[in-house]
């Protein structure tokens, strides 16, 4: 139990409070312990240092890193105390990333048949030179991926809804699979737009 909750995702703000990265509830603790980040909690907004968070009694429902003498709140959003910018790093480009991207969705008849019914399709196909890049490379559903065959969309006449473009990033294209619901107090909806894969 120890190592999935260590594994869990913790927001991580700037000293702004603006959304700079997705870390483990193992690196969150390491930063607390360091004095680099705060932990914050969702409920009140309180910033609590590692005495402070170690003081407290874990909730009902709580997850938890448990010791042998220690009982910790898995923190689930923290604050580093003197970063200030923001990221620029720029998001890799990935099958994973893909789906994220496109919502899940086929970008050609808009179904969302689930990941196993998605494909990667190539937009400009790689026989008439294509290449795999985020601007070339959208979802299609099986059915679509199968009627566009090896194809351009305008030889097949099939239009996408959107072109293809490379995301900005965003702390929910870091990798992890659980979604925690207090971070929508510091991250805008449009990050909630992306569904995760689960």
């Amino acid at each position: 139990m120890i190592p999935k909750v260590l594994q869990r995702p913790t927001l991580v703000l700037n000293r702004n409070w603006q959304p700079v990265s997705v870390a483990t509830v193992a690196r969150a603790l390491v930063m607390l312990w360091n004095e680099t980040a705060r932990v914050v909690d969702p409920a009140d907004f309180r910033l609590y240092s590692w005495a402070d968070w170690s003081r407290l009694a874990p909730r009902e429902g709580d997850a938890v890193v448990r010791g042998c003498s220690l009982h910790l709140r898995a923190p689930e959003v923290v604050a580093l105390s003197d970063y200030d910018r923001l990221p620029t790093a720029a998001v890799t480009f990935s099958r994973r990333n893909i789906f994220k991207r496109d919502h899940y969705t086929c970008q050609y008849c808009a179904a969302q048949p689930g990941s196993e019914e998605l494909t990667l399709d190539h937009v400009v196909p790689r026989s008439q030179g294509g290449q795999s890049s985020w601007t070339n490379c959208v979802l299609a559903c099986v059915e679509c991926n199968r009627r566009k065959a090896d194809r351009t969309p305008d030889q097949a006449r099939m239009h996408l809804r959107k072109p293809p473009i490379r995301p900005t990033w965003k702390p929910l294209y870091a990798q992890h699979r659980v979604r925690i619901e207090s971070w929508s107090k510091f991250v805008s909806e449009a990050y909630w737009n992306i569904r995760l894969e689960t």
